[in-house]
């Protein structure tokens, strides 16, 4: 779709204003309806939008496959380590009251800090699901590709 000038024009304009959009909804989403899920599925749109445009080649060459995994992994552990941290200070899981002195602004700080870690693992785990998809297409086209030019050569 990147021989569409008009494709390409809309979305040079529209994956910048997805992604503020989805860092307005992180970072306000403890203040407002909102959060980490709905910002990492913002943020993969964005991403699947400019793969859709460009091709999945190029797509990979802005986020590769490795950081998209990594980025899952280490969203999950960021959450985990939030809860947990809680239990060592003293709390229950996912206890913010004795992250810092202020009760406040430890509240505050764990929403941000989980929904965070949400808001990445979600956003990583789209782009993977996509992908699957993406790669079963291209290999099933392939394989039809390759059963049409056995039947050629027949």
């Amino acid at each position: 779709m990147k021989d569409n000038a008009i494709l390409v024009i809309v979305a040079r304009f529209l994956i910048p204003l997805v992604m503020l959009f989805g860092l307005y909804v992180q970072f306000h989403g403890e203040y407002s309806p909102g959060g980490g899920f709905q910002a990492g599925v913002l943020f993969a749109a964005a991403w699947i939008l400019f793969v859709l445009i460009y091709g999945l080649e190029t797509g990979l060459r802005v986020i590769p496959l490795r950081v998209i995994y990594s980025f899952a992994c280490l969203g999950v552990l960021l959450y985990c380590s939030v809860g947990l941290l809680g239990v060592i200070l003293g709390g229950r899981f996912l206890d913010y009251q004795p992250l810092l002195a202020s009760p406040q602004a430890a509240q505050q700080a764990g929403i941000i800090l989980v929904e965070f870690g949400v808001g990445v693992t979600v956003a990583s785990v789209v782009m993977m699901v996509f992908l699957q998809f993406a790669r079963r297409r291209a290999l099933s086209q392939a394989a039809g590709l390759e059963l049409d030019q056995e039947q050629d050569r027949s």
